[in-house]
């Protein structure tokens, strides 16, 4: 059982650069849309060209408000939406 199990998760293993960002995307506009404050994407550890890419399109995204690395598991990253209006 993990601390955020409860959050809408999106899980990027496996996936390449090109789809992990338009997978990234359309995920937090789904959530913003449903009114999802928070969310996981998992990227794993591996290489780190899933984190980075993972970090550089929330960085763009006008939805996300802030995003960090989970401090119990660095192979996710914690997002913070926007409240929707």
């Amino acid at each position: 059982m993990t601390l955020y199990n409860h959050l809408p998760t999106l899980d990027l293993h496996g996936m390449d650069r090109e789809y992990a960002k338009f997978l990234i995307n359309e995920f937090i506009q789904d959530q913003y849309h449903m009114k999802n404050q928070k969310v996981i994407i998992i990227h794993g550890n591996g290489t780190g060209i899933l984190k980075k890419t993972t970090q550089e399109t929330l960085k763009k995204n006008k939805i996300v408000e802030n995003y960090k690395i989970d401090n119990f598991n660095c192979g996710q990253t914690i997002v913070l939406l926007r409240k929707k209006p």
